[in-house]
């Protein structure tokens, strides 16, 4: 069962823009009550679905490089990466058939 990942301003070009498959990037912080619950959400669509996406996280008050690169000023914020490009994102919290509405390019 793969388990989300946590991704650093370092080890974001490898992890995410150099990934074989689709990434699904959770932008959260500790503060962030929202992003509890995004976590979980996406963790669970991890175990699910994780043989045709990655799903990563960045804690954006330790890497604020990242974060500012890709316009991230409200969390929680999902952003999905295929072949190293951005194709979506998503703000706010979503129940788990929102979220799986908002990713089905990348699951179905």
């Amino acid at each position: 069962m793969p388990e989300t990942k946590v991704v650093t301003d370092d080890t974001f070009e490898v992890d995410v823009i150099q990934a074989d498959k689709p990434i699904v990037v959770d932008f959260w912080a500790p503060w962030c009550g929202p992003c509890r619950q995004v976590s979980a959400v996406l963790e669970e669509i991890s175990a699910e679905y994780g043989d045709r996406i990655g799903v990563v996280m960045v804690n954006t008050d330790e890497n604020p490089k990242v974060a500012a690169q890709y316009g991230i000023i409200g969390l929680p914020t999902v952003n999905v990466y295929d072949k190293g490009e951005l194709v979506k994102s998503i703000r706010g919290a979503k129940p788990k058939m929102l979220m799986l509405r908002e990713l089905a390019d990348w699951i179905d």
